[in-house]
């Protein structure tokens, strides 16, 4: 039987500039997205593993999930996304200006940002290491869209580019590869169409 794994990123954030992003939480909407696929899984149901950023928003996304699968929650710090403690909070314009850096130049550290190479080379490996040994069922790797993107990329055999990034509205999407060969079954959705049955 084929094992898929599957790259969700936590939905919309409570946007709070006084507060370390990697302690956000989700907003609202964020959650009721959660709690919606929460409700009706479809398509993770052969789901045995969560494995999650340690970051807060990714792990209000991972717990609750985890929890209604019966699946183990596994808790990984080096799935945390690109390191930016550098810049700290940046009005949208600006972070959208200084993201668009990030992967326009990849081996360049932008305003002391890691680098996209760097933080690319980190998400692949830990995910290798998740994923290393026979699997039990499917994967749920739940994270953040920056090193979501730098993974697809690395899967797809493709250079960094944003062109691949999961897009505006705020993040809750995914996309899919077998265990086997490592290829992208598609690219981003939105985390509704995981409560399709298949």
């Amino acid at each position: 039987m084929s094992v898929t794994i599957r790259y969700l990123t936590h939905p919309q954030v409570h946007v709070d500039p006084a507060t370390d992003v990697r302690r956000w939480s989700l907003n609202p909407v964020g959650a009721a997205r959660v709690a919606a696929l929460v409700a009706r899984p479809g398509a993770l149901c052969r789901t045995r593993r969560v494995i999650s950023s340690d970051e807060v928003k990714a792990l209000e996304t991972a717990r609750p999930l985890a929890d209604a699968l019966g699946a183990s929650l596994e808790i990984r710090p080096l799935m945390h996304e690109n390191d930016r403690s550098a810049t700290g909070f940046l009005p949208p314009a600006v972070f959208e200006e200084v993201a668009d850096a990030f992967f326009a130049a990849p081996q360049h550290s932008v305003r002391g940002w890691e680098t996209a190479l760097a933080a690319q080379a980190r998400i692949v490996a830990e995910v290798d290491v998740c994923l290393a040994g026979p699997q039990g069922g499917d994967v749920l790797l739940v994270g953040h869209g920056a090193v979501g993107t730098l993974l697809y990329c690395a899967l797809s055999g493709v250079g960094i580019d944003r062109a691949y990034d999961q897009g505006a509205g705020g993040g809750g999407c995914w996309f899919g590869f077998d265990l086997t060969d490592r290829k992208p079954h598609q690219r981003w959705q939105p985390m509704e169409t995981l409560m399709r049955d298949v």
